[in-house]
Order: structure tokens, then sequence, then C-alpha cells
């Protein structure tokens, strides 16, 4: 890699890496991201009380790259190390990339050019490719909704899709910041009492209580990895996460609560069912789909083929076809 030369004013861009116990995947995601062809960065690796060799694979990249940065916490949960690479960074336009995923070379440069032209949107996002645990790309990807997104279809289908795919201003961060009487550093933005759902839950709030736009940009621009057993994979924990959310935002709407939450409930409900299907829990599967239906018919009629084939997928999944299906399904894209 080119010498880059230490720095003498901000960057246009930082990019936080929250970061715990990711020495097996660290080093993959800071290339992608020394790899940017948009190069005015600076890249902030929050170790967030990492126990294995994080923090040091952290600074030998950074005794290489002068635009890298470790910051170091006792452990705060993903939220927590979220927030303190935003009071860590210095430029204007803010994105976040989990250690374990990664950045297409264009990605950062994409977000900025779509901010740059549009001053109303606060958020940008794009689709993701969806990796494996060995970081194999999958068939699979999160082709969400880009434009005329309200705070309905952040609540139903949250088309930002995961927490290593927004580039936002920092005015936007900054508008729906907050200190809460426990904190003596820095503020919050990511409420740190969730340590699951808490992107969904900083989106929403963005789009329920501020003007700023939530729109996309087209192309698959981040590697997202899915991992069985991880956050993702606990699923009661999860919509428990969930349902804490709707309890906390709804006195800033309770109408758009009223109205949206049946069927909001219930695409979350399949989403977790679809997530079951993926890790072979049939069992789990069905139960979710069964609860989601009975919450509200709405995925049903809006996306009939979607939840067919998620239906069918739970039916099928602990059968010798459904595990053929599955395997099928999950093969990295170069097989």
């Amino acid at each position: 890699m080119t010498h880059v030369l230490p720095r003498t004013s901000a960057p246009t861009a930082s990019v936080v890496v929250p970061a715990f116990n990711a020495a097996a995947t660290l080093e993959h995601t800071l290339t992608s991201l020394r790899l940017q062809t948009y190069q005015d960065l600076e890249i902030i690796v929050v170790d967030d009380g990492s126990t294995d060799d994080t923090p040091q694979i952290a600074q030998a990249i950074a005794r290489q790259d002068p635009r890298l940065r470790v910051v170091r916490q006792a452990n705060r949960g993903l939220a927590g190390a979220r927030n303190s690479g935003i009071a860590a960074a210095r430029a204007g336009y803010i994105g976040f990339c989990d250690a374990d995923d990664q950045w297409a070379p264009g990605k950062l440069a994409a977000h900025i050019a779509h901010l740059d032209a549009n001053p109303l949107v606060g958020l940008s996002f794009s689709g993701s490719q969806l990796m494996d645990e060995n970081g194999a790309l999958m068939r699979r990807a999160q082709k969400p909704r880009l434009t005329g997104i309200g705070a309905a279809h952040i609540f139903k289908r949250n088309p930002v899709g995961n927490g290593s795919v927004p580039v936002l201003r920092r005015a936007a961060l900054e508008s729906i910041a907050w200190r809460p009487s426990c904190e003596r550093e820095r503020d919050w933005v990511f409420d740190e009492t969730f340590r699951q759902s808490e992107d969904i839950e900083c989106w929403l709030r963005l789009a329920l209580s501020t003007d700023w736009e939530i729109e996309g940009i087209r192309g698959l621009l981040t590697r997202y990895r899915i991992t069985s057993g991880g956050l993702s994979a606990a699923t009661d924990r999860q919509f428990a996460a969930w349902e804490r959310m709707v309890e906390k935002l709804t006195p800033l709407d309770p109408q758009f609560f009223d109205r949206y939450a049946p069927t909001a409930r219930a695409y979350q409900l399949r989403y977790l069912a679809r997530r079951a299907v993926s890790d072979g829990r049939g069992v789990e599967a069905r139960r979710l789909l069964r609860r989601a239906f009975a919450s509200s018919p709405w995925p049903l009629i809006e996306e009939p083929i979607r939840s067919g084939v998620t239906l069918a997928a739970a039916t099928l999944v602990d059968r010798p076809l459904g595990r053929a299906l599955h395997r099928v399904a999950t093969r990295p894209a170069s097989a």
C-alpha cells in the first residue's frame, strides 16, 4: 500500500469500527477500509474491552497507517463502542463497519457523493452481500428499498439492514444525541441500555424525531457476515429487545405505534423465523411464523412470495429435501 502522510487537518469522513474479541476478522475489515477509493478518511477502532489480540492487531496496523487510531475502553457493548467512536471522530461524515464485516472499495466514495448531492439526507445506506462465517460470499444479499423511506418503512422492514451499512452526517447524529445522568464522558447517540436492536432504535428515533431524510444508493457495498450462535441467532432475546424499543419510543408518537406496531411486529417475527431457518431450527421457525401471522396478516398480503417461501422453508428445513435446499441457498457464490 502507498505510504500515507500524517494528517494535518480533519478528514472528510470517519469510519468507526467497534471491535470486541475480533482478532480473527479485524485485519480483513481494516484492509477493506484502508483500500477505499476515497482516501480522505480516518479509521477509528474502538477496542471494547477485548481479551484476545484485537488491540495488538489494531495497533500494529495503526503504526503502518496514520489514518488509523485505536480507542480502548472497558466493555460497554456495541452501542457504547459506537458512541465512543462518534465522540472521537473528527469528520463531518461518519460511517460504521463492524469488525467482522467489510466494505467494497467504492463504498465510501459513493456515500459521500450521495450526501454531497442531497443536503437533506442525513443517513445514506446501500445493500449488502452476505458472507458466511469463513468470509466466503454467499448467494444471498440484502437488496432493500432505497427511496421514499419514512418512519413506517424503518419500523416494518428496516431497509438500512445492518450496522455496517450507513454513512451519516455528523449533524444528523448530533440531532438525536443526549447525555443521560449516568454518563460523565460523552453523549449517547445509540442507546447503551440496548445490547440488541440498538441500530434500528437509533434509525427509527432519527426518523420520528427529526426532519433528516434516510435514503439508499444502488449496489451491494457492504459485505455482511452471517454467524450462527451470535447475537442475531438469539431470537428470544432479540425479540425482547425489539419490544423494549417499541415501548421506549412509543411516547414520541403514540398514534404511529398504534397504527404500525402489529404489522411491524409480524415482520420482525418473520425475520427471526428466517434466521431460525438459516440455522436449521425448523421448530423455532414455525413457532415464530405462527406468532407473526397472529400479530398481523399484512406480511402475507404485502409480500406473499417472500412470506410463502419462508413458510415453506420452515416446514421443510427439518426434512432431507429442506436441508438440501438450505445447503444450496447458503453455498458460497463461487461454488
